[in-house]
């Protein structure tokens, strides 16, 4: 299962990247979500315990999360929850004043194929579009703040 969500967003990439490298600030800024809870690093890696609301639907994962400031890029490695082996990819593209944002999902389903259709359903379209959606959406509102 792989999906992308994007949005164009009129901030430079490194004021977008900032917010969004900065996990334990999202839940003040990000009403969906309920906790980020730093539980160990190492060098430029650290792993987060995340929990978020799909909707009225609590969710969470535990994931491995690499900042690259000179790409720039934000990587996660979903290594605990029932997103684990999740590869997540922040992308951030200068285009024309501003930046195109891209959150690129994937993961590959271990189980058998009925399973594998209910899971992009559940996973892909329940889950992870609709927090990634609301994520790009509060992040562009609060870089085009300033």
């Amino acid at each position: 299962m792989k999906t992308t969500n994007e949005l164009f967003m009129q901030a430079p990439a490194q004021r977008i990247f900032a917010l969004a490298g900065d996990t334990e600030r999202w839940p003040e800024i990000l009403p969906h979500y309920r906790y980020v809870r730093v539980l160990r690093e190492e060098g430029e890696i650290r792993t987060v315990a995340m929990g978020a609301w799909r909707d009225m639907i609590p969710v969470a994962w535990i994931a491995e999360q690499r900042n690259d400031e000179c790409t720039p890029a934000i990587d996660f490695r979903h290594v605990g929850g029932w997103t684990q082996g999740m590869q997540v990819r922040w992308q951030f593209e200068p285009q024309g004043g501003g930046t195109l944002v891209r959150i690129v999902h994937e993961l590959d389903f271990k189980f058998p194929v009925a399973a594998k259709l209910l899971g992009r359903a559940v996973v892909g379209r329940f889950f992870v579009e609709n927090i990634a959606e609301k994520t790009l959406r509060r992040i562009k509102e609060l870089s085009e703040r300033g």
